[in-house]
């Protein structure tokens, strides 16, 4: 006996979400089916609305629900450094540390020639528009991997033709690790090792 079909189609769409196997999504489904219709309602109002509202800002790539994000507009913040992460989970763990007070910019993830990821499609011409005489810093803060490292290699390289100081994160993190995963104690030795490259 098969699924009826309204449940095969919940069950794909959570296959789609990262981390989600056949299993999961039917255990998924079947709590769906468990919940009160009012909450449903309201999961799907939200999820519906999710992308309207959410989207990235036009300096940084950082997510807000403005064109510019918060950091962003926050004069108060230190204009003349900005840290370069992967994603957005990477500014969210950077914050949770309160120690750095500069700026960021998100690049949507690294160089992966596994994935076919290439510099065109990181979010690094907006970085270099950035880039005038009030920056002096920018500090390098993608991950300890190997898609990591060739990234900030390469990002290193481009920014070595602009009058700033480029440094890299010190490996306080372990390696093969996310900064979305590490401690805030971790972070904190990491931002204050860093290195020039």
């Amino acid at each position: 006996m098969n699924y009826p079909q309204s449940f095969i189609d919940l069950v794909e769409c959570f296959k789609r979400l990262p981390g989600i196997g056949s299993k999961s999504a039917e255990r998924l489904a079947y709590h769906v089916l468990s919940m009160d219709k009012e909450y449903v309602q309201e999961f799907s109002k939200v999820l519906s609305h999710f992308q309207d509202n959410i989207h990235y800002c036009q300096k940084c790539g950082h997510i807000c629900e403005n064109n510019i994000c918060e950091i962003c507009q926050d004069e108060t913040r230190d204009q003349s450094t900005i840290c370069v992460v992967e994603s957005p989970k990477d500014v969210f763990a950077m914050e949770k540390v309160k120690e750095y007070h500069g700026l960021y910019h998100v690049l949507h993830g690294t160089i992966s020639m596994i994935d076919g990821k290439t510099i065109e499609d990181l979010n690094i011409n907006t970085l270099f528009d950035r880039i005038d005489d009030q920056v002096k810093e920018v500090i390098i803060a993608t991950n300890p991997t190997r898609e990591g490292e060739t990234t900030a290699l390469f990002l290193a390289k481009l920014l070595s033709k602009k009058n700033v100081t480029v440094t890299r994160i010190a490996n306080g993190l372990p390696i093969g690790s996310n900064i979305d995963y590490a401690d805030e104690l971790t972070l904190l030795k990491s931002l204050e090792g860093r290195k020039k490259i």
